[in-house]
């Protein structure tokens, strides 16, 4: 009975544990990055350099994936680029959510007016093409992490405001939070103990979903050179080094367009897994 039902579970679960265990493996590489990679992401060795992946004659198992340019490993660069694509997409999801389920909070409570001016500014956000302004944003005021950081949570933070207002609309008129505001509770006190925890899941699969747009963002913004630096190994600059070297040494941009690719497809399998297991109408 007991392998019966384990059975059915990662049946049902299996593509949602797939992208977590992809998600858990690049934190993991991405965390002992110092004791899991063979070289430093910068070491040099010109004598090495574009030597192809160790299953390509002329290979090396002193280089799995094979060397760039430079003669720098790109199974090192790889692991430590997953460092800045994580921390970028953590960052951004950090401060996307805060910002967006402010907003919705005010704009789905309060209504009127405040709702008004609110959803203009989220209308406005989504009518804007958003690369055109993060490429105008960062040529003006700079590259580097938290500017990229910044950047890219001003594309994450409508989708938390559009989905916690329509969340708070839903609940603001129920009893036990008509029976707060008659025995004079205070407004904020309402907002953070009897409707944002209805809207915590949703922000929950939102932030699953952001997270792997984040990550893809900030490819592809240092691929544009507008991002992370090009003395940082990120995803992102690693396909900007290799896009000269795409005839004769292919593995520079396969193997981090292989790495975001997986990360960003774990990223929304966790996703849509989390979306079946809280939403109660996904369930089958």
């Amino acid at each position: 009975m007991r392998r019966s039902a384990t059975s059915v579970f990662l049946r049902r679960n299996a593509l949602g544990l797939l992208g977590l265990t992809i998600l858990v493996i690049v934190a993991l590489a991405a965390i002992f990055a110092p004791w899991v990679a063979p070289y430093g992401p910068a070491k040099i060795d010109l004598m090495a350099r574009l030597a192809p992946p160790a299953w390509i004659d002329g290979g090396s198992l002193k280089h799995l994936l094979g060397t760039d340019n430079l003669g720098r490993d790109i199974l090192s660069r790889v692991i430590y680029g997953a460092q800045i694509s994580l921390s970028v997409g953590a960052g951004a999801v950090v401060i996307g959510a805060l910002i967006g389920s402010f907003i919705g909070l005010l704009s789905g409570y309060f209504g009127g007016i405040v709702d008004a001016a609110l959803s203009f500014l989220v209308n406005v956000q989504l009518a804007f093409p958003f690369t055109l302004l993060a490429i105008f944003l960062l040529s003006t005021f700079g590259g580097g992490f938290t500017s990229v950081v910044v950047v890219v949570a001003l594309a994450t933070w409508v989708n938390y405001a559009r989905v916690v207002r329509g969340q708070v609309m839903s609940v603001k008129n129920q009893e036990y939070v008509e029976a707060a505001k008659s025995v004079g509770v205070p407004t904020d006190r309402i907002l953070r103990r009897y409707i944002l925890p209805n809207a915590f899941s949703s922000i929950i699969v939102v932030a699953s979903f952001s997270m792997a747009q984040a990550i893809l963002t900030e490819a592809a913004l240092s691929f544009l050179g507008v991002g992370i630096g090009s003395a940082t190994p990120s995803w992102g600059t690693m396909l900007n080094d290799g896009r000269s070297y795409l005839q004769n040494a292919w593995w520079m941009t396969a193997m981090p367009g292989v790495a975001t690719a997986l990360t960003v497809l774990a990223g929304n399998l966790c996703g849509d897994w989390l979306q079946d297991r809280i939403d109660p109408r996904l369930r089958k």
